[in-house]
């Protein structure tokens, strides 16, 4: 529990990267062979320990210190699936995974479905712009379809703006293409399933109004208020306040997931977004039953929790 304007609330973070050993070690092997540790010195992060389950123990830790109830934990590379559903498997009544997927990857298909097949992974990742596709690519089709087969599963599509500071700070290239990340692009795919829940993170990243468009049309569609929403300098007449006034007009409470994007240590569990939505949401009067909705029931009715 946190304290809040409406008393003691429960918390619900709908966007935690899980950056795993596995995830610097296929980092680092992107930099031409760097070991692991000496990513973890140049990025100014605790190196993460070789076993996950270790990793979930520190962020179970680290919630406690906070007071966060739950969390979802991002696998946030292609392959590092594994990772995530290691730690999910020590506490399994406090996390759910997600996963990142490259559906131009061969063989993806089959990996969406063994790794929603373990039971530890509830959420397919998309990152259209960052693996450069469409997503009415027909690759994805079948990936789509074994997610609206699997009860309880759902499908995260990054949309806007993508910018990984991380890559940056190793000399790493991102070419990613934002031609692929409108989500306009996904309303046909959230009609076709409309059973399937998608999750649009960062309110769209930039892409607020055609974001809107989208919620309202597809009662399916979900949106996680994750990061610092820096993208708000593209809309220079609106700020948090306003970004949520609009969300909640056409969203409604039930479809806001509250989230940080917290990912790396010593840095942890970013509180100050916390801080910050709560003062926006207050400072509109929202009444305790949809905070309370936006900040844990919404996840946790989605997931199983």
């Amino acid at each position: 529990m946190l304290s809040s304007p409406w008393g003691d609330l429960p918390v619900s973070d709908a966007h935690v990267h899980f950056f795993s050993h596995g995830f610097l070690s296929g980092l680092a092997g992107q930099k031409g062979g760097l070991a692991p540790s000496e990513a973890a010195r140049l990025l100014e992060w605790q190196a993460p320990p070789e076993d996950p389950g270790e990793l979930g123990e520190i962020w179970a830790r680290e919630l406690d210190r906070h007071g966060v109830s739950r969390a979802v934990l991002i696998a946030s590379l292609p392959g590092d699936e594994a990772s995530v559903a290691a730690a999910v498997a020590r506490f399994p009544a406090r996390f759910r995974g997600y996963f990142m997927l490259d559906p131009t990857a061969e063989g993806a298909a089959a990996r969406a479905a063994g790794a929603l097949a373990g039971g530890r992974l509830r959420g397919i990742c998309l990152f259209p712009a960052m693996h450069r596709y469409s997503v009415h690519d027909p690759r994805l089709e079948p990936i789509l379809e074994r997610a609206a087969a699997h009860q309880g599963a759902l499908v995260f599509v990054h949309c806007g703006v993508l910018t990984v500071g991380f890559r940056k700070k190793l000399g790493l290239p991102s070419l990613f293409d934002l031609r692929f990340s409108n989500p306009i692009d996904l309303h046909p795919i959230a009609l076709r399933y409309p059973k399937l829940s998608f999750v649009v993170p960062h309110f769209g990243a930039g892409y607020f109004r055609e974001t809107l468009m989208l919620c309202d049309l597809c009662p399916n569609v979900y949106l996680d208020t994750s990061s610092t929403n820096s993208w708000m300098r593209y809309h220079p007449a609106l700020n948090l306040e306003g970004v949520f006034a609009r969300a909640l007009e056409v969203a409604g409470p039930e479809r806001l997931l509250f989230g940080t994007d917290s990912s790396f240590f010593p840095r942890g569990w970013q509180r100050r977004i916390f801080d910050l939505q709560i003062q926006a949401l207050a400072g509109l009067g929202v009444g305790e039953s949809a905070a309370r909705a936006i900040f844990s029931g919404n996840l946790d009715r989605l997931l199983g929790f």
